[in-house]
């Protein structure tokens, strides 16, 4: 599994960021305080809060061309 923080600022940002995970068939998390949502939904992600740094935990180890995608979006 891997794991990292992204920030997702603008409308844009969601459907661009949703575009890249569904290209990928293993399950990706998005995490935000205590909720847990799919991260190739599109309602999901915005019930969640877009103004802090949202972690992303991918269920898959041979994920580094996913990894490559959201590199836009990364923040330390």
């Amino acid at each position: 599994m891997n794991t990292f923080n992204i920030m997702l600022t603008s409308i844009n940002d969601v459907k661009n960021f949703v575009n890249i995970v569904n290209k990928y068939d293993f399950d990706v998390d998005l995490t935000s305080g205590r909720y847990v949502v799919d991260a190739k939904s599109i309602m999901g992600i915005f019930s969640l809060d877009l103004s802090k740094p949202i972690r992303v935990d991918i269920h898959s180890d041979n994920a580094q061309a996913l990894i490559d995608e959201m590199a836009q979006f990364k923040v330390d």
